[in-house]
This record gives structure tokens, C-alpha cells and sequence, in this order.
């Protein structure tokens, strides 16, 4: 029979950060996410759910959410779910947790998502902030490239009508 384990959670971080390296020099980093729901109950009234869920992140990630993520912040995690299970003054505990392999940095409105890993670009010179190309973000769309500049208006022969 196959198995699928994949989470996906979008949602706001609960307590700063504490990035660690473990003996081997990998960076790991654990942090609570609070994750909002809305239901409907029997009555018809609208009740707001939260769930808290632990993520571990591991390696660059890791380091990355040390250095950008902070109480509060909203971000996107993908990810696999990981039981642990140990012992503790003869009592078995276990917890389930998310096992973080991507995230997404979510900012402002204005900022946008964006990969981990992936640094905001800089402003290109002489452009006016909020105007950013495909070069900025170091792609290229081959489809637009025959288009012409953003706010340069062509001959007249260039209208369609």
C-alpha cells in the first residue's frame, strides 16, 4: 500500500527562533506556529480555532528563519509530520511535529512571498520603487521580452485599434 506524508501550513510564529548546530555543524532551529481556523458549530455561529504546531527546520532553512523570522512573522511551511516518542521517569510520551523541508517568508502586502534562501533584490537604479522587472528577480520572460518598456508609449502605428 503507498503511504503520503506531506503537510502544508500557513501561519504566524509563535516565539523567536533559537538557532542551534548540532555536533556534525548542521544548523537546526525549532518554532511554534499558530494556525487559524474558522467552522461553522450546529447553532450557525462562527468559531475561530487555533492549532499550535512544532516545526523543525534543518540546514540553510534553519539558518535563514534565525536570521529573518521572528515572533509573529507570517510564514508558509512545507513539510513531512514526525511522531516522537521517549521515555521520561518511566512515563512513554510522544508528540507529533512538523518536520520543515520548505519555507516561505511572507511579508507585507507590498513585499510578497518569497522563497527561502531567495534575497529580497535590490531597487535597480533610476527606477521608481514598486516598478520591478523580471531582471530584478533575475528571470527572464521569454514571451514579453518583444514588449515594450513599462510606461513608454509606442508610435501610433504600434495601437491595436
Amino acid at each position: 500500500m503507498a503511504s503520503f506524508n506531506r503537510v502544508v501550513l500557513l501561519g504566524n510564529v509563535t516565539r523567536d527562533p533559537e538557532l542551534r548546530y548540532i555536533a556534525s555543524g548542521t544548523a537546526v532551529t525549532e518554532i511554534g506556529l499558530a494556525v487559524n481556523d474558522r467552522r461553522k458549530t450546529a447553532s450557525g455561529e462562527w468559531v475561530d480555532e487555533t492549532t499550535f504546531v512544532d516545526v523543525t527546520l534543518w540546514g540553510r532553512t534553519a539558518e535563514i528563519a534565525g536570521e529573518y523570522v521572528t515572533k509573529g512573522s507570517p510564514l508558509m511551511i512545507e513539510g513531512r509530520l514526525k511522531l516522537d516518542t521517549w521515555e521520561k521517569d518511566g512515563k512513554k510520551n510522544s508528540k507529533l511535529r512538523v518536520v520543515g523541508e520548505k519555507m516561505v517568508l511572507l511579508g507585507s502586502k507590498g513585499d510578497g512571498p518569497r522563497p527561502a534562501g531567495q534575497a529580497r533584490p535590490q531597487r535597480a537604479a533610476g527606477r521608481p520603487a514598486g516598478q520591478q522587472s523580471d531582471e530584478d528577480y533575475g528571470q527572464s520572460s521569454p514571451e514579453y521580452d518583444d514588449a515594450p518598456p513599462a510606461g513608454r508609449v509606442g508610435a501610433e502605428d504600434d495601437i491595436p485599434f
